[in-house]
C-alpha cells in the first residue's frame, strides 16, 4: 500500500515537473520568434511572480487555521451532499465576498473537498470568485445601471449553479464508470 502511493507520488511529480518543462519551452520558443515581447513578458511575469510570494503565504497560514478551527462536520454539514440549496447560496456567498485574486481560492477550494464540501459546491465557489464580487457589482451599479447589473447578476448566478451541478453529474458518471470497468 505504501509503495503504491509512493508510486502515485513520483508519478504527480514526473507529470508537473513535466507541465512545468513544457511551459518553459513553448515560452522561450515563442520569445525566440518574437523578441521585441521579451521586455515585456519577463516583465509581466516578474510582477506576478512578486504578487505572489506577498500572498501565498498569507494563504497558506489562512488555510492552517482553516483546517484546525473549522471542524469536517461543519463543512460537510453546510456545504457536503446534503447542504442542497443552502448549501450552493453558501458557495455563491463565500465566493464573492473576498477580492483577492483566482489563484488564491484553489487552496481554499481544496481544503475544502478534503473536508468533504460537494463538488458542485467548489465549483460554484471557485465560479462566484471568478465572476461575482461585491465591489465589481457596486462598480456596475454606479456605470451601468441597475438594470444590466441585477440582470448580469441574476443570469450569472443561475448558469454557475447549471454548470456546478452539470460538472458534478458528469464526474460521479465518469467515476461509476471507472468503477464499473475496473470490476469487468
Amino acid at each position: 500500500m505504501r509503495k503504491d502511493m509512493k508510486e502515485k507520488q513520483k508519478k504527480v511529480i514526473l507529470r508537473d515537473w513535466g507541465l512545468v518543462s513544457i511551459t518553459l519551452i513553448i515560452m522561450i520558443t515563442l520569445l525566440s520568434v518574437f523578441p521585441e515581447k521579451q521586455e515585456v513578458v519577463i516583465t509581466t511575469s516578474w510582477k506576478f511572480f512578486i504578487e505572489m510570494i506577498w500572498i501565498l503565504p498569507a494563504v497558506m497560514v489562512l488555510m492552517g487555521l482553516f483546517a484546525v478551527w473549522v471542524s469536517k462536520e461543519t463543512i460537510v454539514k453546510y456545504l457536503g451532499k446534503t447542504s442542497g440549496i443552502r448549501g450552493i447560496f453558501l458557495a455563491i456567498f463565500l465566493g464573492a465576498l473576498p477580492t483577492g485574486p483566482l489563484y488564491v481560492a484553489f487552496p481554499i477550494a481544496a481544503g475544502l473537498i478534503k473536508k468533504g464540501a460537494r463538488i458542485s459546491n467548489i465549483l460554484i465557489f471557485l465560479s462566484a470568485w471568478a465572476c461575482i464580487k461585491i465591489p465589481q457589482e457596486m462598480v456596475e451599479l454606479q456605470f451601468l445601471g441597475a438594470k444590466f447589473m441585477a440582470l448580469r447578476l441574476v443570469l450569472t448566478i443561475v448558469f454557475v449553479i447549471i454548470m456546478g451541478v452539470f460538472i458534478e453529474q458528469v464526474i460521479e458518471w465518469s467515476d461509476k464508470k471507472t468503477v464499473k470497468n475496473a470490476e469487468l
